[in-house]
């Protein structure tokens, strides 16, 4: 019965609109636990106590519910269908990570789920379901790696041979014994092109990323100013970076993305600088109104949007910083005035220490929630 039931809900999963599914035990990746601690240890969380407050949670999804039995794991695609990096090029153009570029997966995603979740109830009354999609304290990558889906990249991130990186994650944990899939093992090889690119050296080692030095925590998580080392290695990144998952080569078997909600009407894939750091609260609010991005306030997309400035060598964008010199919000007003003496002609070198190619893959959360 069991085994009939899994093979009936990766085909109801699938023709659902995910990519793939997979199921594993909440206690399938013990590993996790001890990375997690050391990850936390090192402070490479940074401003994300959240992490801390439930590590618990986080490194045992047995804890998180003790009732479960099986760990249903699913990816859903937002494959991009251009090039990611092409947008850096363009310095008075802001360059926005491709996943918050449409509707906010997090909607999405866990109506999908909740539809698939359902479904499965009605093939096993009685039983109970939870889903989660990036919310709670929950280790979706570990647990998708366990369940045969792919594995945890050197940029930390999950990809598979099948559909490469550009992939949302999905869990339903279940009081259903269902048959557990075998794990997938690693396949990098030797390749560090994720590694390489990063503009910031913020993978210590493969396998391990410091979020206080990554771009997509730098320019989502961090408040208030960001290191003035670091700024000018943003570029014109202002929401998330996409640098270490569209130079991977297993996405040339990305599977395009079947919800094109995910992938937005095109407006934000490179929007005018200018435009964006004219925004006051409520326009903010209104622009990004269902959208991931709105989650982090004006005061921090400004500030960010003003390192973008600073770093264009644009000087036709000088006016837009200046505007914003004496905003109400302290840290965008440090932002602008930083952006003011850049275009003014201040230079200010990005002294980044060099990264160690050593040291053993151990493992690491990643920059979102795992």
């Amino acid at each position: 019965m069991s085994a009939d039931l899994k093979s009936r809900l990766v085909a109801q999963a699938l023709s659902d609109g995910f990519v793939a599914c997979g199921v594993t035990r909440p206690d399938a990746a013990p590993q996790t636990a001890g990375r997690l601690r050391s990850f936390l240890a090192q402070g490479r969380h940074g401003q994300m106590d959240w992490m801390e407050a439930r590590e618990g949670w986080r490194g045992s999804p047995s804890a998180l519910w003790p009732q479960a039995r099986s760990v249903i794991m699913l990816a859903e695609s937002y494959a991009p269908e251009t090039d990611p990096m092409a947008v850096l090029d363009l310095r008075d153009r802001a360059a926005i990570s491709v996943y918050a570029q449409g509707r906010d997966y997090h909607d999405v995603v866990k109506k999908r789920l909740k539809r698939v979740g359902r479904w499965l109830l009605e093939q096993a009354p009685g039983e109970e379901i939870k889903v989660f999609v990036d919310t709670a304290p929950v280790m979706e990558k570990p647990l998708a790696q366990a369940a045969g889906l792919g594995w945890q990249g050197k940029h930390t991130n999950l990809l598979s041979r099948e559909f490469g990186n550009w992939v949302f994650l999905g869990a339903i944990f279940t009081t259903i014994d269902l048959p557990p899939d075998t794990a997938e093992d690693e396949h990098c090889g030797s390749c560090t092109r994720c590694l390489d690119i990063c503009p910031t050296n913020a993978f210590p080692a493969p396998f391990q990323l410091d979020a206080r030095r990554c771009i997509s925590y730098l320019t989502i998580e961090h408040d208030g100013p960001v290191d003035p080392d670091l700024r000018p290695a943003l570029g014109n990144r202002i929401y998330g970076c996409d640098d270490c998952l569209a130079v991977c080569p297993w996405n040339k078997f990305a599977v395009e993305a079947r919800d094109l909600r995910l992938l937005g009407d095109g407006s934000l894939v490179a929007p005018p600088l200018a435009e964006l750091a004219a925004l006051d609260d409520a326009a903010f609010r209104a622009r990004f109104s269902g959208s991931p991005i709105k989650r982090i306030g004006r005061g921090r997309f400004v500030r960010n949007v003003c390192y973008a400035i600073g770093n264009s060598q644009d000087p036709s964008l000088l006016p837009a910083v200046q505007a914003l010199t004496g905003d109400g919000d302290d840290t965008v007003a440090d932002a602008a005035a930083w952006a003011v003496g850049r275009l003014n002609g201040g230079r200010q070198e990005c002294r980044l220490p060099a990264r160690s190619s050593t040291g053993s893959p151990s493992g690491s959360s990643g920059s979102q929630n795992d």
